[in-house]
């Protein structure tokens, strides 16, 4: 197969213990493995659209060729995650790996979750945990924090779309039943809670779950996340880590491979003609009135040929289409 054609995006449903750099060399190994990452000039770039964290599990977008020049806005989009916060312990990573820094008999009932979940939802300010990637004076605080330097982590703002108690258990996690409102398990005493939440770029969901854990007068600590969206993508979209290790051993690429333009899904494509195609590929502009049709086009948009073949993300600003990233397929 040629390995030029081969431009998209691996959906990954990430395991436990493999970091995000090594998922993207799990990819790298097996396309060279199956002949397709090629040599030189020619070779593939492999990329991923957002770290998820080593003990952290789900999706995640893994870039191939042309698509890696989305990578940048994949970052940039919203995810949802499912987390279970463990009540009574806090660690110094806010997860599972670190040592216990705190610890409380507190516990809260569901109601009680239930009623301090809106203080969190929408904009808010947290302070990132200091075992995490956030570079400070150039180095990454995980680092200095390892080294045992006083880190000291700003207040960020994010922004929190939604915040709920999951209902169905995670693999074979027992979960609380947010539709017993009369039962006892509204009243019933929680060693822990799974939620929901669907959030901006930049949020940390340890802090989440120590913040909310410390807003019900205890302490917490992140002991399950899972991505279950990044963008566009979802686990309906994500294959294993056994599948992947299938495309090395001859399976057909394209049976796992979704098209780069899976990656721009929530903004509209517009059709050029070859003219206009050969000229958003030399960089000029386009006037919008010479685009057939006068599409009511704004912003961003897909610019393709032939029917949906990936030529440029374009922006249409004042009448003018500009080139923000072009596709060499």
């Amino acid at each position: 197969m040629d390995a030029l054609k081969h431009h998209g995006w691996i959906i990954l449903d990430k395991p436990l213990e493999l970091g995000s750099t090594q998922a993207v060399g799990a990819v790298k190994r097996n396309l060279r493995e199956a002949g397709l990452l090629g040599k030189g000039k020619d070779k593939l770039k492999v990329g991923h659209g957002g770290t998820l964290d080593p003990l952290a599990i789900g999706v995640l977008p893994i870039a191939i060729g042309e698509a890696t020049k989305l990578c940048g806005r994949m970052l940039d989009a919203s995810k949802i995650y499912e987390f279970t916060i463990g009540f009574g312990t806090e660690t110094e990573t806010l997860d599972v790996e670190g040592a216990v820094t705190e610890t409380s008999d507190h516990r809260s009932t569901l109601a009680e979750v239930e009623a301090i979940l809106p203080q969190f939802t929408g904009r808010i300010e947290q302070i990132p945990p200091k075992y995490s990637a956030l570079k400070i004076d150039g180095k990454r605080a995980y680092d200095l924090a390892r080294a045992g330097v006083d880190v000291e982590m700003k207040l960020r703002g994010v922004t929190i779309y939604g915040l709920s108690v999951r209902p169905e258990p995670v693999e074979g996690r027992p979960s609380v039943d947010k539709g017993a409102s009369t039962s006892s398990a509204r009243t019933e005493l929680l060693d822990s809670v799974t939620l929901t939440a669907t959030v901006s770029k930049g949020t940390y969901i340890r802090s989440l779950a120590r913040d909310i854990a410390r807003a019900l007068n205890t302490v917490g600590h992140v002991t399950m996340l899972r991505r279950t969206k990044a963008g566009p993508f979802t686990l309906e979209q994500a294959i294993s880590l056994d599948k992947l290790n299938e495309i090395g051993k001859g399976a057909v690429i394209t049976d796992y491979l979704l098209p780069l333009e899976a990656g721009l899904d929530d903004i509209p494509a517009y059709d050029l003609t070859p003219d206009q195609a050969k000229l958003l590929r030399q960089g000029m502009t386009l006037d919008e009135r010479e685009m057939i049709g006068n599409p009511a086009l704004n912003g961003l948009f897909l610019a393709t040929e032939d029917h949906g073949s990936p030529v440029a993300l374009a922006e249409l600003v004042d009448g003018t289409v500009k080139v923000v990233r072009g596709f060499n397929m």
